[in-house]
């Protein structure tokens, strides 16, 4: 089957955010693919810098059962589509949230739980990861920095994920920006924690991010797909557009697991 992840740009108006959405399934359905992740902030965007958060410019928060997340279920039919947008709760709290769906409902929700410096302004942390079943297999969400955590990949793989979405809206350095994003301290680092999180949980990883600038973050693009033995199989680099790759995660990750078995060979009785 076909799996894609999104490179692409999304601001604050949210109408202009449902048409690019819906523009992306529908060039995604044209090349079959039966999963689809966008970045972080999917809807309404993301911050526009960590520092001195101007709470009269955060994104649009949205109740967990929004009108624009039916019409995006609606948009994606049988595909099961991830993306990430600001949710409020019954409390008023604010989370960084991703959610996977269908055209049938939602198969499984994400706060996000690691939180860098400044975000706790604009967001509560979440407190879980767990992994859910989808038409496509067994997944988990994970969002932006989340996936600097190994233990945060790792609980969804021994809760049964074969697959991992991790959205992003993940920028260059704020300081000694390099001259082209793909040589960015950040750029490495985003695809080294990619990759390092698909090899170590021998699992399929597809990776989101945004592209463009919000404020004075500057976003990296650099959306892939992982096998299970870490190599990329499809990426956009620092350009919008779609990563597809054509992968079947269960037998994959059965072969991947079939020699060295990095869950059941751990030895947690000795890790500190």
């Amino acid at each position: 089957m076909n799996v894609a992840a999104v490179s692409a740009h999304f601001g604050r108006d949210l109408e202009q955010c449902l048409s690019r959405i819906e523009a992306i399934i529908e060039a995604a359905r044209s090349r079959e693919v039966a999963l689809l992740v966008f970045p972080d902030a999917t809807i309404g965007g993301y911050l526009g810098t960590f520092a001195d958060v101007d709470r009269t410019g955060l994104p649009p928060s949205l109740p967990a059962d929004a009108p624009e997340l039916g019409r995006v279920a609606a948009m994606a039919g049988d595909m099961v589509v991830c993306l990430g947008y600001r949710e409020t709760d019954d409390d008023g709290r604010h989370f960084n949230a991703a959610v996977c769906l269908t055209g049938d409902g939602v198969l499984g929700r994400h706060r996000k739980v690691h939180q860098p410096a400044g975000e706790q302004r604009a967001y509560r942390a979440g407190s879980r990861f767990d992994a859910f079943d989808t038409p496509v297999g067994r997944m988990g969400l994970l969002i932006d920095y989340d996936k600097t955590f190994p233990e945060a990949a790792r609980t969804l793989a021994e809760d049964g994920a074969q697959l991992i979405a991790c959205l992003s809206a993940w920028p260059a350095s704020l300081t000694n920006r390099a001259p082209r994003l793909v040589q960015d301290r950040q750029s490495r680092l985003f695809d080294l924690y990619d990759c390092a999180r698909a090899a170590e949980n021998q699992v399929v990883w597809v990776s989101a991010n945004q592209t463009g600038s919000m404020g004075r973050l500057r976003f990296l693009g650099q959306s892939k797909v992982v096998g299970p033995g870490g190599e990329v199989l499809a990426r956009t680099w620092a350009k919008a557009g779609l990563a597809v790759a054509d992968v079947d995660p269960a037998a994959e990750v059965g072969r991947a697991r079939l020699v060295l078995s990095h869950l059941t060979e751990r030895r947690p009785e000795a890790y500190r």
